[in-house]
């Protein structure tokens, strides 16, 4: 059965790998459903679009059919339409201003606010209570002070117990001990 017209070739613009993911971020945002760059490489991961990874020079990126996007805003023009939206959903920068918005920080209205204490306040209770801490501070310091003094002089009279028992050391004596002992043996010599 023959036909009077050839058959259209097996790869047409339409259904060629053609649209990088900018240009499909172009087409989305030209019909009114604009979305990001990681949106339609999502689209690309899933299958919702037809695509090929292609290796470059910069690494992998995705070549889109022209025909897949079109279907696929389509699709997304369906279910706007279905679900009673006439307009597309917009973009996440703008807001409405009809009124107040409350943020998810805000009490809500039947909560009862209570006011912050102001920060002189704070700082004051704050300062308070450092300066008794650094009082008892002091107070332990000067108890250690007094323990460390106790423990010389125990420390000291120990040595003096011991070094008749020990016998005479080979090391120098210190300048105090010499001092001490000397004044010892002119007490003694005077004595006799």
């Amino acid at each position: 059965m023959p036909t009077d017209q050839p058959r259209p070739a097996a790869t047409t613009d339409e259904h060629g790998y053609l649209l990088s993911v900018e240009e499909a971020a172009d087409r989305y945002a030209a019909a009114g459903h604009p979305r990001t760059i990681r949106a339609i490489q999502k689209y690309c991961r899933r299958g919702d679009l037809e695509s090929q990874k292609v290796e470059t020079t910069y690494g992998e990126r995705y070549l889109i059919t022209p025909a897949s996007i079109d279907r696929h805003i389509a699709m997304i023009m369906e279910r706007s339409q279905a679900s009673g939206l006439e307009q597309p959903r917009p973009a996440a920068t703008i807001r409405s201003s009809d009124g107040p918005e409350k943020t998810a920080l805000e009490a809500p209205e039947n909560v009862r606010e209570q006011p912050r204490p102001a920060a002189a306040e704070f700082q004051d209770r704050y300062i308070v209570h450092l300066e008794k801490e650094n009082e008892f501070l002091r107070e332990q310091n000067t108890v250690l002070l007094e323990r460390v003094k106790e423990t010389n002089i125990l420390t000291g009279r120990l040595q003096e117990m011991l070094t008749p028992l020990l016998g005479p050391s080979d090391r120098p004596a210190r300048t105090g001990e010499r001092d001490h002992a000397s004044s010892e043996g002119a007490g003694s010599s005077q004595l006799g």
